[in-house]
């Protein structure tokens, strides 16, 4: 399939996907009772629920799927790996350090927004000590030292979340381990208008960085010659994605997979242009990631008559963890076949 029928149909899935995520949940809607709601008809009970409650949840769903593919996809092209992902270089050890911060001192009991702000922030210190490791030498971006500063700096955070977490009492613990696992339940206008002021100009620049990013794929010293600012593209490449999927893990916890699969299959799909491969890895993001909250609030409800809840990140590692050994096994006799070959 051509990259234009690719983008018609995730556009149509992600369309469809918004409206399933708006009529399915624990309390089951009609088609009729959907569109009247959105008219600003019908029961008001009904309407509150699918504008107050759904239609927030899955625009956060579309936000936060498109942002952790595309700054997947961002990551694959600047490490020059086809299988890094997201979280690889840190954020989310931040990230889950500031939220369990906030929670053991008690912060989130009396401040709303304590949860967020302090996994924003955590994410933002990462952010800023893997930037200042990897370019200490000569204020060069060297993504091999990028990619190790990220692990040892992830490690640091996952060790002092792990010493916060064992002086914290049960309940701490428990809501600790529930965030990390990701959910979009907490969802609301305020929070997605939050996520979309950093989300949606960082993923407009960096689709904007598509043919840059083409260069790099060449290489580094073929970019610079072919007028590529090598330099400034990895530094705003890097600072951008990490931005956008700290807003998604500051708002809905850290969800794995997304920005590991979804760009990696599309990549599979349509090739390595990024051009095409930048803006449907958005589009399939939010697909992907609107059906797995949906499954995560449906599948106990429809099956077990519970209003238990699923933590979103359990769904997305169900269905991500034999995708990737698929992928990894395709991608690794891709390149045995390539070996023989040659």
């Amino acid at each position: 399939m051509k990259p234009l029928g690719w983008a018609i149909l995730l556009s149509l899935a992600a369309v469809l996907a918004f409206l399933l995520s708006i009529r399915l949940g624990a309390e089951p809607l009609t088609t009729a009772e959907v569109l009247a709601a959105l008219r600003g008809e019908g029961d008001v009970n009904v309407g509150l629920i699918i504008r107050e409650l759904r239609a927030p949840r899955a625009v956060m769903a579309i936000l936060v799927g498109g942002g952790l593919s595309l700054s997947g996809a961002v990551f694959q092209a600047l490490l020059r790996n086809p299988l890094a992902e997201p979280y690889i270089l840190g954020i989310s050890g931040g990230a889950a350090m500031g939220a369990v911060t906030a929670l053991a001192l008690g912060l989130t009991a009396s401040l709303a927004w304590a949860l967020p702000t302090a996994a924003f922030a955590g994410a933002l210190i990462a952010i800023l000590l893997v930037l200042k490791v990897a370019s200490a030498a000569d204020r060069r971006v060297d993504v091999r030292v990028l990619l190790l500063a990220g692990v040892v700096v992830g490690a640091f955070f996952t060790a002092g979340m792990s010493f916060v977490l064992s002086i914290s009492d049960a309940r701490t613990v428990r809501t600790a381990v529930l965030w990390m696992m990701g959910s979009l339940a907490s969802s609301d206008w305020s929070s997605v208008w939050m996520v979309a002021l950093y989300s949606l100009p960082a993923a407009i620049v960096l689709l904007s960085l598509a043919r840059s990013l083409n260069l790099l794929a060449i290489g580094e010293e073929t970019a610079g010659y072919l007028g590529a600012n090598v330099e400034r593209v990895k530094l705003v490449a890097y600072v951008l994605a990490s931005l956008l999927t700290a807003a998604g893990v500051a708002a809905t916890g850290v969800i794995g997979f997304v920005g590991l699969i979804v760009p990696h299959s599309v990549r599979l799909s349509v090739g390595a242009d990024y051009r095409v491969l930048l803006p449907l890895s958005f589009l399939a993001g939010a697909v992907f990631l609107t059906l797995a909250d949906i499954l995560a609030r449906t599948v106990f409800p429809i099956t077990l008559n519970s209003p238990t809840e699923v933590p979103i990140g359990v769904i997305t590692a169900f269905v991500g963890v034999p995708l990737f050994l698929v992928l990894l096994r395709r991608s690794v006799g891709d390149r045995t076949g390539t070996g023989v070959g040659s």
